[in-house]
């Protein structure tokens, strides 16, 4: 068992618990949600965060960030899962620009993990700004091949999470820990 790493997560659809849960069976370690995180992370070699992406933010991440920084983590990892084919790597590095600091880029490891939709799991709101996002997809003239693949993937639930995205996450968790 490695004790010293320790994985926490949010997760709305079980896509983000799945990979955490999967993570950290492979490392031999624990893996939380967010709320129950320790009082006191400064045992921890690395501590990894995961979360949803949401309206191209990684959901939570501003608040685990502060969270885990007053807990005493000392190295940070994080991870984001959604529904981005992991070919979509322009889109996948605006979006670690977005919701990371120039430095942040640098200093804290992060892997972007395809995951899926799950309309099924999704709360009210988030339904609606699908659906909301569809139409406007439908009213858009002049659609680009991402704005097509865009409103073809968003019709539907489905999943493309796979065990062996965790891969270069999981390698990283182990050098660190």
């Amino acid at each position: 068992m490695r004790d010293n790493i320790l994985i926490l997560y949010n997760s709305k659809t079980g896509f983000t618990r799945q990979y955490a849960q999967l993570l950290a069976e492979q490392l031999g370690c624990t893996a939380l949600p967010l709320k129950d995180a320790p009082a006191d992370l400064s045992q921890y070699a690395a501590v990894a965060f995961g979360s949803r992406l949401h309206a191209g933010s990684v959901d939570g991440w501003k608040k685990a960030r502060k969270l885990l920084a007053q807990r005493g983590a000392k190295r940070l990892v994080l991870f984001a899962t959604g529904a981005m084919p992991i070919e979509a790597e322009d889109a996948i590095q605006k979006m670690w620009a977005q919701n990371l600091t120039p430095a942040e880029l640098t200093a804290i490891p992060h892997f972007y993990l395809p995951a899926g939709l799950c309309y099924e799991k999704m709360g009210a709101v988030d339904r609606a700004m699908m659906k909301f996002a569809a139409w406007a997809m439908t009213r858009k003239k002049a659609k680009t091949p991402e704005d097509e693949a865009f409103q073809a993937a968003i019709v539907h639930s489905y999943d493309i999470s796979d065990p062996k995205y965790i891969a270069p996450l999981a390698g990283c968790l182990r050098e660190l820990g």
